[in-house]
């Protein structure tokens, strides 16, 4: 590789050397004189003599510019200005009144033009990439008037490329990548490469592609630039990054082009090919007994030299596991096997496990055909740890009658140290499920027992909580729920449903059906109740029983000759008997009440009935309304009203107590003007050895008993009062105790004991009005 200056050197000998060939194409092309590019005009021909009249006039035009495109080399810095062309025309016959006028485009500045020569001439150094062509304007004119001769035409100067810019790389250096153990021929990457210099004329922006740096890796395409795998087989693990130069020379690649280069930094992509493997081939952990579910019990790991996703594997239990105690996970972030319980361990039962652990890449690659796996062998061994006893039942299920005695045993439990010492147990009842202390436990043989009699219509179910511990150990500590059921024995009689009261018509007919009974009883035999009902008096001459045989029996009358005046109520003795072991009965009285009744008795006397009971809440519901014919002052209505209100701030004033003496003038009362105004009261004055306070209050309660103006003052207070003259009135033609007219309510004690409680009722309303 040559050195930069050496490059420089010969790169500017290139560009003289294309200069003179030019100049000489330049020279080939037209006289020396600079002819073929010159601008030149032909005079129109036209005759000198004066036409005749009538005679035609034949005339040709005059020529315009005959144009032509004038060149100029680019980057030419000769000592003199370079001449680019001459303009002429056919006046100029030597005439010194002629003169070339150059206008447009670089015109004084770029481009100057001898005036009476036409010579034009290139004054700077110019550059085609900068600007390619100059479009100008050349004129004729006269040089005393500056008159135009001829009219003005354009003409351009093109600035002609030379090869003076090297190729450039815009978007490098470049990155690119490719899957390891890719096949020759894959494409990497593509560069492009640009050039200033005019790509039509020449080639001077003709490029060709090599690699200088990176060969036997990767090749080039040296038209398209397309970079593509040399080399098969090449291994990310081995090397996994290359640095390739790439040249990009116009010119056609030519000696004396010139040249730019570039960097492109291959990577080569992982693949899944390798396969997982453990860093040992067995493993051991040893583990405590009493380990949590799902706390880990040991680490295990598979390395894979791939990366991402080709380096991920799942871990699997395939043997020695056949309780399935153990699984073991991956852990996302470090990529190990992680061994969990599944189950609880039992140091008793099986003291280690060997098991077999695969790894497995997750991801399988179209390449290599995958997936990979590696395997070992992890041995566990369990560590014996205290524990607390084991009862042989998690719950236990007893009972035991009702009738049961004092220190009866009900059932045992038993648990069972079952770690290595077998240490002694000790059994407990928790208090907390046992608050009446009604059992005991044997704390060594786990028996319990009754410590209270038991009744099953109060608790048919006890439920408690035994725990044994160790003797050794305290803390090791288990629990069992004992559940205890009271059975029943036939200990309470049969009674009535609910207290019977019937009633009996006077004309009722012999086999009526007084009253329907049943009976009720707190213990519950297992094939169900069964009563049995006699009638205390065998031959009752007024009353028999039927069976409905549903557990009920029907009351009858015998005859129908009962009198209310002669027999009111009757007592009817009914014995209802169970069916247990031992049996056990009871004593019922059924009151019947006669009444007279007609053939409607029933719906007349529930008319009766309802008619008496509003009437009797009329009259206790009546409000206090103050009549004007009455008089309520000597009423007293007592709402437990400790004063005045809230406008009273002087009764029972404690201050008052205190100083006798400070109460000498009238205290107004504020809330209401009273009717009757007194002259103020005196204050009681004691006797100079002090304050007489039981003779102070005696006053004070004598002036407040007889003056209406002293506190606590005497007020009808009214609650629901909806007004005067309402427009309800009686149900029916009896009166309330508040009408003017006269009932006599002494009829309803003939009706029974029911309504004579009624007309007693009536009979004190009727008293309270005339008090």
């Amino acid at each position: 590789m040559l050195k930069r200056g050496e490059e420089m050197q010969r790169d500017l000998w290139t560009s003289l050397l294309l200069v003179w060939i030019t100049c000489v194409q330049y020279s080939s092309m037209a006289p020396l004189n600079n002819q073929s590019q010159s601008l030149q005009t032909a005079s129109a021909m036209i005759p000198r003599n004066r036409p005749s009249e009538g005679q035609r006039i034949l005339s040709r035009a005059k020529r315009g510019w005959v144009w032509n495109q004038m060149f100029v080399l680019e980057e030419f810095s000769g000592p003199d200005p370079i001449l680019v062309g001459r303009l002429h025309t056919d006046l100029d016959m030597g005439n010194k009144n002629i003169k070339y006028v150059l206008a447009g485009e670089g015109a004084g500045t770029i481009f100057a033009i001898n005036e009476r020569t036409g010579d034009i001439h290139a004054m700077k150094r110019l550059d085609r990439e900068e600007k390619a062509e100059y479009t100008l304007t050349a004129q004729v004119i006269d040089r005393d008037t500056d008159k135009p001769l001829e009219p003005p035409s354009e003409f351009i100067i093109k600035v002609q490329d030379i090869n003076d810019n090297p190729p450039q790389f815009i978007e490098g250096p470049y990155k690119g990548s490719v899957p390891e153990m890719s096949q020759v021929g894959t494409s990497v990457t593509r560069v492009t490469a640009t050039d200033a210099d005019d790509p039509v004329y020449g080639n001077s922006a003709r490029l060709v592609y090599s690699i200088l740096e990176g060969q036997p890796y990767f090749s080039i395409d040296q038209t398209t630039a397309i970079i593509r795998v040399a080399l098969a087989g090449m291994d990310r693990e081995m090397r996994e990054e290359y640095l390739v130069v790439i040249q990009a020379k116009d010119m056609g690649g030519h000696m004396g082009g010139l040249s730019g280069t570039t960097t492109v930094t291959v990577t080569l992509t992982d693949i899944n090919d390798n396969p997982p493997k453990f860093s040992k081939g067995s493993y051991e952990f040893t583990i405590p007994e009493d380990l949590g579910i799902g706390k880990p019990g040991g680490r295990v790991k598979a390395n894979d030299r791939d990366i991402g996703e080709n380096a991920k594997s799942a871990y699997s239990i395939i043997g020695g596991d056949e309780r399935d105690v153990f699984e073991i996970v991956t852990d996302a972030q470090t990529q190990e096997g992680i061994l969990r319980l599944k189950k609880p361990l039992d140091f008793e039962s099986k003291k280690s496990y060997n098991l077999t652990v695969v790894a497995t890449n997750i991801r399988a690659d179209s390449i290599t055909g995958g997936p990979y796996m590696d395997q070992a062998t992890v041995k566990i061994i369990i560590e014996d740890a205290d524990e607390p006893p084991v009862f042989t039942k998690s719950a236990y299920l007893f009972d035991v009658h009702e009738n049961a005695a004092i220190n009866t045993v009900i059932g045992a439990v038993a648990a069972r140290d079952q770690d290595a010492t077998h240490s002694q147990v000790r059994y407990f009842i928790d208090r907390h499920t046992d608050l009446e202390r009604q059992f005991n436990i044997n704390v060594d043989d786990g028996k319990i027992t009754l410590a209270k009699p038991l009744d099953r219509e109060t608790d048919m179910w006890h439920n408690i909580t035994v725990t044994a511990t160790e003797v050794r150990n305290h803390s090791q500590i288990s629990r069992a729920i004992v559940a205890i059921k009271v059975l029943d024995i036939n200990d309470n009689a049969p009674e009535f449903a609910t207290e019977y009261e019937a009633f009996l018509c006077e004309n009722g007919k012999p086999g009526q059906v007084i009253q329907t009974i049943s009976a009720v009883d707190k213990d519950n035999p297992s094939q169900g109740h069964t009563f049995h009902y006699r009638l205390e008096m065998l031959n009752n001459p007024n009353f028999t029983i039927k069976n409905n045989l549903n557990n009920s029996i029907s009351v009858l009358a015998k005859h129908d000759s009962f009198r209310r005046q002669k027999q009111e109520t009757y007592l009817l003795p009914i014995v209802v008997t169970d069916d247990g072991e031992p049996p056990m009965s009871s004593t019922n009285t059924l009151t019947i009440r006669v009444c007279g009744c007609s053939r409607d008795a029933c719906i007349i006397l529930l008319l009766v009935i309802v008619v008496l009971f509003v009437t009797l809440r009329r009259h206790k519901n009546e409000p206090l309304i103050i009549k004007d014919d009455e008089d309520v002052r000597e009423n007293i209505i007592r709402y437990d009203d400790e004063g005045g209100g809230e406008e009273d701030t002087e009764a029972f004033d404690i201050a008052t107590l205190q100083n006798p003496d400070g109460i000498n003038g009238y205290l107004p009362r504020k809330d209401i003007k009273p009717d009757l105004q007194f002259m103020p009261r005196q204050g009681q004055h004691s006797g100079p050895n002090g304050v007489d306070v039981d003779e102070f209050i005696n006053v004070r309660l004598h002036e407040a008993d007889n003056d209406p103006t002293a506190p606590p003052y005497d007020s009808i207070q009214i609650y629901g009062y909806e007004g005067r003259g309402s427009i309800a009135g009686s149900l029916s033609s009896l009166e309330t105790a508040s009408s003017d007219s006269d009932q006599n309510y002494d009829y309803l004690r003939e009706w029974g004991p029911r309504f004579r409680r009624l007309g007693e009722l009536y009979s004190v309303g009727e008293n309270d009005k005339e008090t």
